[in-house]
């Protein structure tokens, strides 16, 4: 029973985890600090809402699957 509906598609949660995971190491590679880990954060929580399928800010938007609302 999922509480909510999956409003990304599947090739774009496969981007979402890639590039959330990319930006989550690449701030701990390239950064130092307070700015690396707010940085990793972001990157982490871009990823996990690929992993999920679900993006909350998508569908205040209108965006993804079933059309604008």
């Amino acid at each position: 029973m999922a509480f909510y509906r999956k409003n990304i598609g599947g090739l774009h949660q496969a981007m979402r985890v890639a590039l959330g995971g990319a930006v989550a190491i690449a701030a701990f590679v390239y950064l130092s600090g307070a700015v690396a880990w707010l940085v990793a954060v972001s990157g982490v929580g871009f990823a996990l809402t690929g992993l999920v399928g679900y993006c909350p800010m998508c569908a205040m938007a209108g965006i993804g699957r079933g059309g604008a609302s």
